[in-house]
């Protein structure tokens, strides 16, 4: 507090888009720890929250605990609040996420997403008000809006505009400071700050944007921390505790990699390990029984692709399809497989989906699907936890001549046996990967798609895989 006794100083610390990437999660809680102490020690507040994609099912304690051990990491590093992220939403069956956070022992905010069913009870509240010191401290959760997931899995979610809109005066006229968790995405957020009045600082995520001194719009401080836990957030407000009104804010990061070892905190490392060891236990169980080895090679024919190829189509009732080698990470050797052995070779969050192409939207995304800019593209993003996309592996589709030729033409494409047809709708059992980004526009841009959730590839993998 400043030596006048007049104003008040609270310190927001914040985290975002972990991903339960936890290398620097025990040195994330004791640099926590320590700031906390210091603030203490000086008559400071403070609050502590994250914004969301801090679980992520690429990593064995996520996928084996469901997220669970991700919120008691939460828990045990006092966090007071904290948004979801689309992986926390849409990664999760709706049943995992209604009881993901029933033993946090923080608050939950998302004020853009309910329950369809009357009498349900929500696992998260819109917002709330915290009183520090004799400061209300009004905080409003929103996450990115994903209707046609969110939907599948049985959810309502709202646009967040429309949300903020109605939320933010209830919020305003309650507290003295209003802070926004946004796992929206820079560019929203700063719509937000342009658009609305009120809003003191915009905590961010989503689009994985770091802010090292934040961003100023209009009277809103923006902030971000990149990713990965890489860097811890903070944000100092000073008050004047007699109008209650903010006379300075400001944002800095620190970079975790940068802080020395003796900051970690040893009982947050020794929990870790013991998730590990429990997660690893619960997938060690064993969900099939190979008489020989299965290999992948990312990119030249190989045998695993071709039967997850082959049991996507067959899952989805289509009348082909389409997958790319690197969706798995490496091959199966004979014997027992276990849920670990499935998880390691694909992790990814990344659902099977099916769209409607024309015989010639077909023949633009084989021949695309052929050059080698796509093949060896190593890339992150839209659920894809591997290393390079690989080479285009299909069930039902017969290329001649496929490594001699530069272009494809229909005669060199025959469907189920049968010449393609140009004119023809076709059923296309793919990745939800493809439905995003530029790989295939006739993919994305199809009208007619349909996503399978809340089961991810690797289901349909050990579907195929009990069946043999």
């Amino acid at each position: 507090m400043d030596s006048n006794n007049q104003n008040l100083n609270i310190r927001l610390f914040h985290t975002n888009d972990i991903h339960s990437h936890f290398e620097t999660w025990p040195t994330i809680v004791g640099l926590l720890k320590s700031k906390r102490e210091l603030a203490r020690t000086n008559g400071e507040e403070y609050l502590t929250f994250d914004i969301g994609d801090f679980v992520d099912r690429f990593h064995p304690i996520s996928e084996a605990t469901i997220g669970k051990g991700n919120v008691n990491l939460l828990n045990e590093a006092e966090y007071d609040a904290v948004t979801i992220g689309n992986n926390e939403g849409i990664t999760l069956a709706k049943e995992d996420l209604l009881k993901l956070y029933e033993h946090a022992s923080f608050d939950v905010l998302v004020s853009n997403l309910m329950i369809k069913e009357e009498n349900s009870k929500a696992f998260s509240k819109p917002y709330e008000i915290y009183e520090r010191n004799g400061l209300k401290i009004g905080v409003i959760g929103l996450t990115i809006s994903y209707p046609v997931f969110y939907d599948c899995l049985g959810w309502s979610i709202q646009d967040p505009i429309e949300s903020l809109e109605q939320i933010l005066p209830i919020v305003t006229e309650q507290s003295d400071i209003v802070i926004v968790l946004s796992h929206l995405g820079l560019k929203i957020d700063q719509m937000i700050a342009k658009q609305f009045k009120g809003i003191d600082v915009i905590l961010g995520a989503h689009t994985h944007h770091l802010l090292p001194n934040g961003e100023y719009l209009e009277n809103t401080l923006l902030c971000g921390t990149g990713k990965h836990g890489n860097y811890l957030g903070e944000v100092l407000l000073t008050v004047n505790k007699q109008t209650k009104q903010i006379i300075n804010k400001t944002a800095s990061v620190i970079e975790i990699h940068n802080i020395p070892k003796h900051y970690q905190d040893e009982p947050t490392s020794h929990y870790l390990a013991y998730l590990m060891r429990m997660s690893e236990e619960i997938l060690s169980e064993p969900t099939a029984l190979l008489s020989k080895n299965l290999p992948t090679n990312w990119f030249k024919e190989s045998l695993l692709p071709r039967i997850l190829a082959n049991s996507l189509k067959q899952w989805t009732e289509a009348d082909i399809s389409l997958i790319n080698a690197g969706i798995l990470l490496d091959g199966l050797n004979r014997g027992v497989v276990t849920r670990g052995h499935i998880h390691r070779i694909c992790p990814h969050p990344i659902n099977p989906c099916t769209v409607y192409l024309s015989g010639s939207e077909l023949l633009e995304v084989i021949n695309r699907g052929e050059e080698k800019e796509l093949v060896h593209l190593k890339m992150k993003g839209f659920g894809f936890r591997g290393k390079v996309i690989g080479m285009m592996v299909y069930d039902g589709v017969t290329i001649v001549n496929r490594h001699v030729k530069r272009h494809l033409y229909r005669e060199d494409i025959f469907i189920n046996g049968e010449m393609l047809d140009l004119s023809r709708n076709y059923k296309l059992g793919t990745l939800d990967l493809f439905t995003f980004g530029k790989f295939f526009p006739q993919i994305s841009e199809a009208k007619n798609k349909k996503y399978y959730m809340p089961e991810f590839i690797r289901d349909v993998l050990l579907w195929a895989l009990k069946s043999m």
